[in-house]
């Protein structure tokens, strides 16, 4: 009798884990992001960046540098780069207050094959696109099938919790590296969320950025922290990464005994540490 009652039980179990996953991959997002950490990028790089957004002959490229302090020449930069790459028309939008709510280019936004974020500073980006309908229009390129590119800056915001770059704790003067590991010394703000439980740094290896990532990681110890370093490039198609690119990609996770002294110091025994570099792939959460 407990036999009978069991295996309806499991069957029910069984259909309703594969309708959980049916759905899971119908809301997936259809496009891949393409996250660079910075510094020179090669034309292998870009022509990967291009190959992955998958643009046909009528598609086209939507440039956003509102990160940089110097967007116009940060525009030309990259779409010389790109300009070597393909033919597909490549165009700029700068938003800002005036705009985020301009049909005409949210429109542009949404349809745009390949949308590429450059870089500079990501507390500039989001200050612009937070909380609009910029951000809307990016998710849903993202859900329809577009690639959503970016480097250094145009990197960490496409993380759900966004690294600022900036020390908490004791000297707060902006440092490229972080000169301590204790807890809560790493600020985030809100970032575009495309990734929902991963937090990139960008510059990596070049500026060797170990304690900040570790001081991300205690923070939210559920998550996967992955840095990128200059050159290189994560491919993101749903859960799986794959590794483009000249240099590493770091990835850490899932701390063991995470502890905190009264001094704010962590600790640890043990964590996954993982190290990648070009055509290796993994995946996330």
């Amino acid at each position: 009798m407990k036999y009978i009652f069991i295996k309806p039980l499991l069957t029910y179990a069984l259909v309703l884990t594969s309708l959980l996953a049916i759905a899971q991959q119908r809301h997936a997002p259809k496009g891949s992001l393409f996250i660079i950490g910075g510094g020179d990028k090669s034309p292998e790089l870009i022509q990967e960046l291009i190959k992955t957004a998958d643009m046909s002959s009528k598609d086209y490229v939507v440039v956003l540098p509102m990160s940089s302090g110097f967007p116009e020449q940060s525009f030309a930069a990259i779409q010389k780069e790109l300009s070597v790459a393909t033919r597909n028309h490549i165009s700029c939008l700068n938003f800002d207050e005036t705009k985020v709510n301009d049909r005409k280019w949210l429109d542009s936004l949404s349809n745009a094959r390949l949308i590429y974020i450059t870089g500079g500073d990501q507390n500039r980006f989001m200050k612009v696109v937070l909380h609009t309908p910029v951000y809307q229009a990016i998710h849903r390129a993202y859900q329809n099938g577009s690639t959503i590119g970016g480097t250094s800056a145009g990197a960490a915001v496409m993380s759900k919790y966004m690294i600022t770059g900036e020390q908490l704790l004791g000297d707060t003067a902006y440092k490229a590296t972080f000169d301590q590991l204790r807890f809560g010394n790493v600020e985030f703000q809100e970032g575009l969320g495309l990734l929902d439980s991963v937090i990139i740094d960008q510059h990596f290896v070049k500026r060797s950025r170990y304690n900040r990532l570790i001081s991300a990681l205690a923070a939210h110890p559920g998550f996967d922290c992955i840095g990128i370093d200059e050159g290189t490039a994560i491919i993101v198609k749903q859960k799986k990464i794959r590794v483009a690119g000249e240099s590493q990609v770091l990835r850490i996770a899932q701390p063991q005994k995470l502890k905190i002294t009264k001094s704010k110091h962590l600790k640890m025994e043990g964590l996954q540490f993982s190290l990648y570099t070009e055509g290796d792939t993994f995946y996330t959460k």
